[in-house]
């Protein structure tokens, strides 16, 4: 192989781990917000339950 064909496909591999690692990051981030999400809305339902057994 020519030192073009070794630096394309090093680019390459290069840009497909970035690609996945990136996307990766963007599914944890989702994740974490759907799960703070959540989190907001057994702490408002827990409150509502508390102030109507007050009642």
């Amino acid at each position: 192989m020519t030192v073009f064909a070794h630096r394309t496909v090093g680019t390459l591999a290069m840009l497909l781990v970035l690609t996945l690692g990136l996307s990766s990051c963007g599914n944890t981030i989702r994740g974490i917000g759907n799960d703070v999400g959540n989190a907001v809305d057994a702490t408002k339902d827990a409150g509502r339950s508390v102030a109507n057994s007050i009642r």
